[in-house]
């Protein structure tokens, strides 16, 4: 892949997801009965860092946890499936409002297997998506309901999002494909 350009910095980045967790908080008029579900692998730290943006903001706790999405989806190769797990959560989202936390929105195959991992789990009250870059290309009919920043993007290109524990740098840079 070659290099095209920095899309966020690590500023931005910060700044981005400290406007959605206000904006989750105002959509859901606070803190009450909302959890925050991050899709492995850079949606987990996004949601932690969305849930401690909240504590600074409320003062409150929320669940926030991580889903491995890898058995509901519906591109694996049936033929030779790798071994995955069934989702699992270490809290109830039994009436809850569930936050789905990924890091790009591209075609919404990877948010759609997230919802169904989700009810496999039970019924949540409602199920909202944070993604830091939505990028178009939309697949199925999904969208964010709290987005960092929409770029439009072609299909040969490629956005990357770098964060920590996964990166030694935090920012979104975007990619061409060779």
């Amino acid at each position: 892949m070659k290099y095209k350009a920095s899309i966020m910095d690590q500023a931005t980045v910060k700044r981005a997801l400290v406007r959605m967790s206000h904006e989750i908080l105002e959509k859901n008029k606070g803190a009450d009965d909302i959890c925050l579900v991050g899709i492995l692998r850079r949606g987990k730290p996004l949601a932690s860092i969305i849930k401690e943006n909240i504590k600074a903001i409320e003062g409150v706790e929320v669940c926030c946890g991580d889903i491995d999405i890898s058995f509901y989806r519906d591109d694996l190769d049936h033929l030779n499936p790798p071994v995955v797990n069934k989702a699992r959560l270490d809290f109830p989202v039994e009436d809850k409002t569930v936050i789905i936390v990924d890091d790009v929105l591209y075609t919404g195959r990877t948010v759609r297997a997230a919802i169904e991992a989700i009810f496999s789990l039970g019924r949540p009250k409602a199920i909202r998506l944070a993604i830091l870059v939505d990028r178009g290309h939309r697949e199925l009919p999904i969208r964010a309901d709290f987005a960092g920043k929409s770029i439009p993007t072609s299909r040969n290109e490629f956005v990357k999002v770098m964060i920590p524990p996964y990166d030694e740098e935090m920012g979104v840079f975007l990619y061409e494909k060779e």
